[in-house]
């Protein structure tokens, strides 16, 4: 039996999901909401509950089927091998879409220091460009290096956030916030549909909470409580430093930043801990991409191993990095970012955002899905499946609400690749039929 102290505990294990979801995926956030107004603040009561269920019955499909492959294999439990297919051809589309937007809020943050990506759409381009294809040399030296430098930058973020929801609130005005409540006089529920994509997108990522389990102590007690409270710890931060800016800058002024945590700073001190704050986002940010960066290649090559996706994924170098697949990924990312330029890095951010939201919501509800299949197999007593079942009906519902709140194109978007998806299957599914039809069958004999 393994030594328990040696696991990591409770405490631990909810500090590492807080951790790793909060990320890059907060900074320009500010920025998108106040556009809105202050009224999109709402928007995080529904998506920390939804985000809480759906993290809970991830952690629950990770401690009843506790086979490799993560959405993916929790999906096929219930969808078959289409389902794996489909679950990480759009997880996978999802992680480049995200992978463009953290490189565009990093240059975002750098026109501090290099002011022409701030000039037009092509400097924007170029910057984003070239930080995708940095981080994903910087991987070249396999995930062992990968690991070290991303637990050192994501600190980048969390401390100026975290520190703007204590410290914050003693440059706080109430009547900035008031002021900034609801400019475009949109509808509250208009305001809160709005948010939500962007709220979500903070969140995105809580799926791989569950994934620690084997090196955690009691782990069927301790992860589905580490995935709720390191995410409801990220929703209290979230909340309280989206909050507590809105009530420092006024509103035209912060809809308007390409570098929010950075604006706030310079306002409460001086321009130069904006500047060190800018620094420290920039780090985090590309810290955070090489991270994902790793994430989306090994997705690729996961996916590659079951047959899914090319061959070419699956090549790996003496270090155990993908270097090929990871050029194909970079190759996709490009695209992207062409595919999405515009002179303005808030909106480019913005429409990256609801599209990755939408190829990362379809996964999560055929994953959720999975888990009545996974209780079934594991035999679960009636009490835990009727309250997993309850937990897991709030997290589709609210899955279902973000996907028709992200908008008709990126929806439209988003359908488009999953039908493409099913083509792509058809090409494959032969390889997975258990045996070839008789002879006489294929003459078209009876």
């Amino acid at each position: 039996m393994a030594d328990s102290s040696k696991k990591m505990s409770l405490m631990g294990l909810t500090t590492l999901v807080t951790v790793n979801m909060m990320g890059s995926g907060i900074i320009m956030l500010p920025t998108n909401m106040a556009q809105l107004g202050a009224v999109s603040l709402l928007s995080w009561i529904f998506t920390a509950i939804g985000s809480m269920a759906i993290a809970y019955c991830f952690a629950q499909c990770g401690i009843f089927c506790p086979r490799s492959g993560g959405l993916s294999a929790y999906t096929e439990e219930a969808h078959g091998k289409s389902g794996f297919f489909i679950c990480s051809y759009l997880y996978f589309l999802s992680l480049a879409i995200a992978n463009v937007a953290v490189a565009i809020s990093a240059v975002g943050y750098m026109t501090s220091f290099v002011p022409w990506f701030g000039t037009g759409a092509v400097p924007l381009f170029v910057g984003t460009v070239g930080l995708i294809w940095l981080t994903i040399v910087a991987n070249f030296g396999g995930p062992g290096i990968t690991g070290k430098i991303g637990a050192i930058t994501v600190w980048g973020v969390i401390i100026p956030v975290a520190g703007l929801s204590v410290f914050g609130w003693f440059w706080f005005k109430s009547d900035v916030l008031i002021a900034a409540w609801n400019p475009n006089n949109l509808a509250v529920s208009e305001a809160i549909g709005k948010a939500i994509p962007l709220t979500l997108w903070a969140f995105l990522g809580m799926e791989s909470a569950a994934q620690a389990s084997d090196a955690v102590d009691d782990p069927k007690r301790n992860v589905p409580l580490a995935c709720l409270f390191g995410t409801l710890g990220a929703a209290v931060v979230y909340v309280l430093s989206t909050t507590v800016i809105q009530g420092i800058i006024p509103n035209a002024e912060l809809a308007n930043s390409s570098a929010p945590f950075a604006l706030v700073y310079a306002q409460m001190f001086n321009p130069t801990v904006g500047k060190i704050i800018m620094a420290l986002a920039v780090m985090a940010c590309i810290g955070s991409l090489l991270g994902w960066q790793f994430t989306l290649a090994q997705t690729a090559k996961m996916t590659a191993d079951q047959g899914l996706f090319l061959k070419l994924f699956s090549k790996v170098n003496a270090v155990n990095a993908p270097i090929v697949g990871m050029i194909a990924c970079g190759v996709l990312q490009t695209a992207m970012a062409l595919s999405t330029i515009s002179p303005d890095a808030s909106a480019q951010f913005s429409k990256l955002v609801s599209l990755a939201a939408v190829t990362n919501l379809i996964p999560y509800v055929t994953a959720l899905t999975g888990l009545l299949v996974i209780m079934y197999k594991a035999g679960v007593s009636p009490a835990i499946y009727t309250r997993n079942t309850v937990v897991l009906l709030i997290a589709v519902a609210y899955s279902l609400y973000a996907l028709y709140a992200c908008g008709k194109d990126a929806v439209f978007g988003g359908a488009l690749v999953l039908t493409f998806g099913y083509l792509l299957y058809g090409f494959l599914a032969r390889r997975f039929v258990n045996e070839a039809p008789a002879l006489t069958a294929r003459a078209g004999n009876p």
